[in-house]
C-alpha cells in the first residue's frame, strides 16, 4: 500500500512562489492500476516524481507499507527505489550508445550485479517483451514503440513492486499505443504490480482500475472524470 499524507511542493521562481503540489492527500491499494490525469501544470509528474523518490517533497509524508520513504537518505532511499520502483518514462530515456540488452541491464548492474547476473533477466523481459531478436540493437535502430518496450523491460528487470509510467503512450501512434497498454495489462496481470500512470490519453486512463483528476496541484475528486469512462 502507498499512502500519501499532506503532500506539498513549492518552487521558487524570482519573487514567485509557485504551489506545484497542495495538501496532496492519496491511498493506493497494492495490486491496483491508477491512472492520473489533468492538464500541463496540474502536478502530475511532480507528484509521480515524488512517489517514486527522485524528488522530495516541500512537506507532508509518502509511505510504503507503512514506511516513510523520506525518512530515507541519501544511498538507503537510492537503493530502496531502485529495489521497489521501476520508471517508464515518455521520452524512454534509453542511452542512445547502448543495445537494448545493455539498456535493460542497467538497473541490475546499479544495484551491484555482475554482467552475467544481470544479463540473463534482462534477456529474458526483452524476450517477454517482443525483442527477443532485437537484443543487439541501439535504441536508433529501433522504432518508437519497440524503445518504450526496452524501458519497460529495463523497468521489471529488478523485479519491482511498483511501476510508475509517465505518458507512456504519449509519443506513440494510436495502433502502437494499444500495443503497449497491452503489454502493460499484460505485465501487470503476471506480477501483481501497483501501477500509476500520468497520462492525457483518455482511453488509457479509462482503461485503469482507477482515475486520479488533478488541477492546480491538487486532487479535485477520485473515480471518473468528464470524457473518461473507467473500464477496468
Amino acid at each position: 500500500m502507498i499512502e500519501v499524507t499532506d503532500l506539498n511542493k513549492s518552487y521558487v521562481s524570482g519573487p514567485r512562489r509557485v504551489d506545484v503540489l497542495q495538501d496532496v492527500n492519496l491511498t493506493i491499494s497494492a495490486g491496483e492500476r491508477i491512472a492520473v490525469v489533468g492538464a500541463s501544470g496540474a502536478g502530475k509528474t511532480t507528484l509521480m516524481h515524488i512517489l517514486g523518490g527522485l524528488d522530495r517533497p516541500g512537506s507532508g509524508s509518502v509511505r510504503y507499507d507503512g514506511r516513510d520513504i523520506f525518512a530515507l537518505k541519501g544511498e538507503a532511499l537510492d537503493t530502496f527505489r531502485n529495489r521497489t520502483i521501476g520508471f517508464v518514462f515518455q521520452f524512454h530515456q534509453l542511452l542512445p550508445e547502448f543495445s537494448a540488452l545493455e539498456n535493460t541491464m542497467f538497473p541490475a548492474l546499479i544495484a551491484g550485479r555482475s554482467f552475467r547476473e544481470a544479463a540473463e533477466p534482462a534477456r529474458r523481459l526483452l524476450e517477454e517483451v517482443g525483442l527477443g531478436a532485437r537484443l543487439t540493437h541501439k535504441p536508433g535502430e529501433l522504432s518508437g514503440g519497440e524503445q518504450q518496450r526496452v524501458a519497460i523491460a529495463r523497468a521489471l528487470v529488478m523485479e519491482p513492486q511498483v511501476l510508475l509510467a509517465d505518458e507512456p503512450t504519449g509519443n506513440l501512434d494510436s495502433g502502437t499505443s494499444d500495443e503497449i497498454y497491452h503489454l502493460l495489462r499484460e505485465v501487470h496481470a503476471a506480477r501483481g504490480l501497483t501501477m500509476i500512470i500520468v497520462t492525457h490519453s483518455a482511453v488509457l486512463a479509462g482503461r485503469m482500475d482507477r482515475v486520479i483528476p488533478m488541477a492546480d496541484g491538487r486532487i479535485v475528486s477520485h473515480g471518473a472524470v468528464p470524457g473518461i469512462e473507467v473500464a477496468g
